[in-house]
């Protein structure tokens, strides 16, 4: 992925795509930073959309932003990011490493693909996972939360350590499809866009920016409107009992999903699908093309 050996090169690399296993966790790291931190506003529209009453909801996008950088100013747009920071380095960092190490067993395969992107998937969201509560509890309107370690002090003392993974089977459920279609959707593109008969090239030329961006931002936007009811659900979960948000006896996705379509109909599972998909399109292209990008200057320091 990213790498095509040349003449030059006498013997193929010992190691998948030519890396060592701490170099892929770097790749992945930095590319998850950098994706979270440029879609941050994006993705606190898309956690007030989903968290809060649809009555509440009767503006479009463009005026929800507009609404929170006039009452609440620009900056409110990035409450929480902190927590992202905190979390999305090191779940990248498993994120890809564990995906390359599964996906190097049947590099030429899409199931394989979708498999490893499966069990990454649910072993970077045991990392994940506490942060993300604690970074949309505090991107709500009026959140109570002085800042991450406020809050994480006081979901223990009120709450319990389980709170944080009250939505971790949620989040599984959803990013185990999620990942699948993502991963398969951006090796396929990917190996379309760079055959001879898109006009690519083929195998024996270098993958450009344009390949990676493109393949990734399709991959994210079709796995993100997949499965934005379970993101929806998983939303509930992390922000029930803060700022009028929900509260749940249960922390079923059958039970969640009954009572947002009790109270909000079939549509109050798809709210913030928009925005969800304005998000990952472009993080997703973000993502994988800084991710090969960096993947490619180790190749070469190795190969140095």
């Amino acid at each position: 992925m990213g790498f095509h050996p040349t003449s030059e090169i006498i013997a193929p690399p010992p190691i998948h795509d030519g890396l060592d296993f701490y170099q892929f966790m770097i790749s992945g790291s930095i590319a998850g930073s950098i994706e979270h931190m440029a879609m941050f506003p994006i993705d606190t529209l898309k956690t007030r959309m989903q968290a809060i009453h649809s009555s509440l909801i009767t503006t479009t996008l463009r005026q929800s932003l507009i609404s929170i950088i006039k009452l609440e100013g620009p900056l409110s747009l990035y409450r929480g990011i902190a927590a992202m920071g905190l979390g999305a380095g090191p779940a990248h960092a498993v994120y890809f490493s564990v995906y390359e190490s599964c996906k190097k067993l049947n590099p030429n395969n899409s199931m394989a693909h979708a498999l490893s992107g499966v069990v990454a998937t649910v072993a970077s969201d045991a990392v994940i996972t506490p942060m993300d509560v604690v970074k949309q509890r505090m991107q709500l309107k009026g959140s109570p939360y002085k800042g991450v370690v406020d809050c994480v002090r006081r979901v223990l003392i009120e709450e319990g350590f389980g709170a944080f993974y009250v939505s971790y089977r949620t989040t599984v459920v959803m990013n185990a499809p999620f990942t699948a279609v993502h991963f398969a959707t951006y090796e396929g593109v990917k190996k379309g866009l760079m055959s001879p008969e898109s006009g690519g090239g083929g195998g024996d030329k270098e993958e450009s920016f344009v390949v990676h961006a493109t393949a990734g931002a399709a991959a994210g936007a079709l796995a993100a409107g997949l499965t934005t009811p379970l993101d929806v659900v998983k939303t509930q979960l992390q922000c029930q009992g803060v700022c009028g948000c929900e509260q749940f006896s249960s922390s079923s996705i059958k039970d969640v999903m009954k009572m947002i379509v009790k109270k909000d109909g079939y549509a109050g599972l798809m709210r913030g699908w928009i925005p969800r998909m304005l998000f990952h399109a472009p993080a997703a292209a973000i993502c994988w093309s800084t991710y090969e990008a960096i993947k490619t200057f180790f190749q070469k320091l190795n190969g140095e």
